[in-house]
């Protein structure tokens, strides 16, 4: 497991930057996190629960609170605040942010959302 050497929120709040012990660096958008957030409020208890979000190109983060020493809760201004960042979803997310972020604007298009308009499909 990577363990984070260095968190860092950029000062215009869209942006968290992580390096891990391995050497990996990840410049995560507060977007892609709030989108693809842990809580079960977006992920649901199944895959078909999983729900897609949109409106959100202009979040930001508001805070980044320790959760133990395997984890980060993120709070972001559109006051969601349930998701529980593990080091490895942090990992996992950095190493296939492009391909997670493609999958999303994929699932805004298919539902009719887009990332200016809120709405939740």
């Amino acid at each position: 497991m990577a363990w984070p050497t260095e968190l860092r929120l950029s000062k215009d709040r869209r942006t968290l930057s992580i390096t891990f012990d391995d050497g990996a660096h990840y410049d995560l958008s507060a977007e892609l996190l709030r989108v693809t957030s842990p809580s079960a409020e977006v992920q649901g208890h199944s895959e078909a629960e999983r729900k897609t979000v949109g409106g959100k190109r202009n979040v930001s983060i508001l805070s980044v609170d320790a959760v133990g020493n395997y984890a980060v809760r993120l709070g972001f201004d559109d006051m969601h605040s349930t998701g529980i960042y593990s080091w490895d979803f942090l990992s996992e997310l950095g190493a296939h942010a492009k391909q997670r972020f493609q999958a999303y604007l994929d699932d805004l298009a298919t539902k009719g959302l887009d990332r200016d308009r809120p709405g939740v499909k």
